[in-house]
């Protein structure tokens, strides 16, 4: 195993590739600046270390056996790992991070959050940042790769403080809510939660305010927290209560146009299918459900002198947060729940 790990260099490897785009020894050996015979017995080398053939020599052309093939592949792969590692450490030795980890709740409009996206990905390295090869462009156009998780009530908090995530967009907010030490809060808006059915169900034609007694008679349709640590928060369920509890607000939406229960949903989210008769407001006697949404980031130096003109982060975090300064993305997370549309000033 040693002596084929000695073999395999980068500069091996390389000598695969330049062999297969020229086609054949002769035309390699010229870009590689070496005579025929030293090219053949590199090859050979490398052959013997592996105990395997890798060119049929019955051709006058460079043709590849199987396992020519096979080491000609792997080594492409190889190679272009090699040169995303380096182009990793550079970007984080520029301030860009390897990776960012952004946690959204699940009321917020994934419309918006995926146009985020593919402004991230479109940008191009600038300044000192390092340029990328084409394997890794697709992560984005810095190179930091993006992960998104779909979180839910205080999943979204959890998936922050305990370092799952970088950014959390959409945690709720209480007037007296103090974050925790190293993170930092700002207000997205808030958003209106209305009670809904669908038309064929029983409580469309009950008469408002619907009453508790009532509500009571009926089954509840509720999303289930994510978090697996912090203390799940449970939200306009009546004790006694028959619930159906679903993964997310999305699939609660669906739940309750199919009559599969009732329950309060955010207005922007189902506005068109108020308007189109596919669900019906109720309205009841608890007071209205109006939930106020904030963003937050861990900034471990966010109490060191100067940290809060000079915050220590990454650029790829301070990108997203430069988007979320903005009035129209706040608002457009808020609201676009409906149809595409194009968001202006994200």
């Amino acid at each position: 195993m040693s002596a084929s790990r000695n073999v395999l260099t980068p500069e091996a490897l390389a000598m695969m590739d330049v062999i297969a785009r020229t086609g054949s020894f002769a035309a390699a050996a010229r870009e590689l600046g070496k005579v025929p015979s030293a090219l053949t017995y590199n090859v050979r080398q490398l052959e013997d270390a592996l105990d395997v053939l890798l060119f049929d020599r019955r051709s006058r052309q460079a043709r590849f056996t199987a396992a020519g093939e096979e080491l000609l592949n792997e080594g492409r792969r190889l190679l272009e790992e090699m040169d995303a590692v380096a182009n990793r450490v550079k970007r984080v030795a520029t301030g860009w991070e390897t990776q960012l980890t952004v946690a959204v709740d699940g009321v917020m409009s994934l419309v918006t959050v995926y146009e985020l996206c593919e402004a991230f990905f479109a940008l191009e390295p600038g300044g000192d940042t390092p340029p990328l090869p084409s394997s890794e462009r697709s992560g984005g156009g810095p190179g930091t790769r993006l992960r998104l998780r779909t979180e839910v009530l205080a999943g979204t908090w959890e998936a922050l403080v305990t370092g799952q995530a970088d950014l959390a967009i959409g945690v709720s907010m209480s007037s007296d809510h103090v974050p925790p030490s190293g993170v930092q809060l700002l207000p997205l808006g808030e958003i209106d939660f209305v009670f809904a059915v669908a038309p064929h169900h029983p409580l469309a034609s009950a008469a408002d305010p619907v009453r508790d007694a009532d509500l009571l008679r009926y089954r509840a349709v509720a999303v289930a927290d994510s978090a697996q640590r912090l203390a799940p928060i449970t939200v306009n369920l009546l004790p006694g209560q028959d619930v159906f509890t679903v993964a997310s607000t999305q699939a609660k939406l669906a739940a309750q146009l199919r009559c599969l229960g009732c329950g309060y949903l955010p207005e922007p989210l189902v506005r068109e299918h108020i308007a189109a008769g596919r669900l019906v407001v109720k309205q009841t006697l608890r007071p209205r459900t109006r939930v106020r949404f904030g963003y937050a980031w861990r900034n471990p130096s966010a109490s060191a002198p100067g940290a809060a003109r000079q915050p220590q982060i990454g650029l790829a975090l301070r990108w997203w947060l430069d988007q979320l300064e903005r009035p129209a993305t706040r608002q457009a997370l808020l609201e676009r729940h409906g149809s595409s549309v194009p968001l202006s000033g994200a």
